[in-house]
């Protein structure tokens, strides 16, 4: 399972799928969340403007990221 650290109180959603490098872009962030690919804590989530915050998990395209603080 990858990580990504938090910098502030939370990231959201279109951010962590961007910097994990699952996307490659905000447009294409955005296209992979509205589509339904991604699951946030287990449950497809569709807001890429959603919060994630430490402890959160996203599975996207076979990826597994946990947030840490």
């Amino acid at each position: 399972m990858e990580s990504i650290t938090l910098r502030d109180e939370f990231i959201k959603l279109g951010q962590a799928v961007k910097l994990s490098g699952i996307s490659e872009n905000g447009a294409e962030a955005k296209e992979i969340i509205t589509s339904g690919k991604v699951k946030v804590n287990g449950e497809t989530e569709l807001r890429r403007g959603r919060k994630l915050y430490d402890g959160d998990t996203v599975e996207c395209m076979g990826r597994q990221i946990k947030i840490v603080k």
